[in-house]
């Protein structure tokens, strides 16, 4: 059975990024243009993982959050955030929020193939 995620990412280069990687890895990866499309699709499927750009625009990743933590079939599916090093302020509010995993943009790039096969 392949591992399907779920990734909120505005950052075309991160996009795809995601997208090759997962790709080369046989892994499915779906890209949500909102945060109601997002919880729309998760529900119809529950995917392995979810993948949040702690600056996207359009998902609002802690609304985004905020909503998975909150619906008992969303809630055990982890949550991996990434942020741009220089706002750590994004950092700790993610783990405060309730983001399983939370990695400066580098950290994020350099362990995807694991964490995009769960291994991280």
């Amino acid at each position: 059975m392949n591992r399907r995620i779920i990734a909120a990412v505005d950052d075309m280069f991160f996009a795809a990024k995601i997208r090759g990687t997962a790709e080369h890895l046989g892994i499915v990866v779906e890209f949500a243009r909102s945060l109601s499309a997002l919880i729309q699709t998760a529900e119809s499927e529950s995917p392995d993982l979810f993948i949040v750009d702690l600056h996207s625009q359009r998902c609002e990743p802690f609304a985004l959050v905020e909503r998975l933590k909150a619906d008992e079939r969303l809630r055990r599916i982890p949550v991996v955030g990434f942020f741009s090093h220089v706002q750590t302020e994004l950092q700790e509010r993610a783990t405060r929020a309730g983001i399983d995993r939370v990695l400066p943009r580098s950290a994020f790039t350099k362990r995807l193939p694991e964490i995009l096969r769960g291994e991280f």
